[in-house]
């Protein structure tokens, strides 16, 4: 009945969203602030007939206010737009990588890599991080790859590889190969990589919509390339689903894009709950790691991460433990609004 590959699957867990009561919920990186009032505005007046249309295959509208709101010279041949980035992923897997050599990237970062590695059949080689958990350019550029991603701010360290550090690894690299960057959190902290583009054509850039535009619910990522790696993602979604995103989505993003000074100031008042709460976590005894995302990964000295996990969620808090070796003393905490970010405050100063 089913075809041998199904039962090689290993699908992606993402965080839990239980119904059993109301929690505050900080275990799935999404933003606690609504999408600006242009977007909600443009749902407001929003045509439902346009419905019974196929939306404009290409997005074009779309890509052009991308393309727009980044400046820095990109141009609409220089995006591609899906579902969410994690469709987006799922096409660059396809386009650029194969079983030739091994995919690289850190042993801790983004759980869908691997999973997308065996969806393709691609192999893969999971790369050390270093004891202070920075990725370590230099074992990522060691024998034959078949490409590189990662996620910068890195997931779910948040810990930041600055351009300097991009740089060397797009300098040491084959440039027939593609480099991933995979920017998700980069508008709470980071400088993009978007800069170096014009230098190495074998980068390629993911963002997202979900996290700091407020999108988690709406489904929308883009891929920032040179013309040519971009055109091949086309070749590639044509041939799954030329109509990914719809057109209502085509028209928020559109209204998003527009009134990127919104997003700017909510992901400040974040960045700033951030770094408030981890100063608080570190006074109270807790180890935090640097953050330059909308979320900290901490540890209590002593404590295994899965009790950490359970006590918060039994006074009605979701924050997510991954038991993976390596991080199983860890949580990873979304920020919230200020009074979320208090309530946990007191319960994590309670945990000895």
């Amino acid at each position: 009945m089913y075809a041998q590959r199904f039962f090689d699957l290993k699908p992606y867990v993402p965080g839990e969203q239980p119904k059993d009561r109301v929690y505050i919920k900080l275990n799935a990186n999404e933003n606690p602030y609504p999408p600006s009032p242009a977007v909600q505005e443009t749902l407001r007046t929003f045509d439902a007939s346009r419905f019974r249309l196929y939306p404009d295959p290409d997005a074009q509208a779309l890509r052009e206010a991308i393309a727009e709101m980044l400046g820095s010279g990109i141009t609409s041949d220089m995006i591609f737009t899906g579902n969410g980035s994690d469709e987006v992923l799922s096409f660059i897997f396809y386009t650029f990588f194969d079983s030739a050599a091994p995919l690289y990237f850190p042993e801790h970062t983004y759980s869908f890599y691997p999973v997308y590695a065996g969806y393709y059949n691609i192999p893969i080689k999971r790369i050390p991080l270093a004891p202070d958990f920075t990725i370590q350019i230099e074992s990522l550029l060691e024998g034959e790859s078949a490409g590189i991603i990662f996620a910068n701010p890195n997931a779910p360290t948040g810990i930041y590889l600055p351009l300097s550090g991009i740089r060397r690894i797009l300098e040491g690299y084959p440039k027939d190969r593609v480099v991933v960057v995979d920017e998700a959190y980069i508008d709470f902290g980071g400088e993009s990589a978007i800069c170096l583009l014009p230098e190495f054509p074998n980068l390629v850039i993911i963002r997202t919509f979900s996290k700091s535009f407020c999108f988690a619910g709406a489904r929308l990522g883009f891929v920032v390339a040179n013309p040519d790696l971009i055109r091949s993602l086309f070749t590639t979604k044509n041939s799954f689903n030329h109509f990914p995103v719809d057109v209502l989505t085509q028209e928020i993003g559109i209204a998003a894009c527009h009134d990127h000074a919104y997003y700017r100031n909510i992901n400040a008042l974040i960045m700033h709950t951030r770094d408030r709460f981890a100063s608080a976590l570190r006074e109270a005894g807790w180890d935090v790691l640097p953050s330059l995302t909308n979320f900290v990964f901490v540890r209590k000295p002593g404590i295994e991460g899965q009790s950490v996990y359970e006590r918060i969620r039994e006074r009605g808090i979701l924050v997510r433990y991954f038991n993976h070796p390596g991080i199983t003393s860890w949580v990873r905490i979304s920020i919230g609004l200020e009074e979320d970010m208090d309530r946990l405050l007191e319960v994590m100063k309670e945990i000895h």
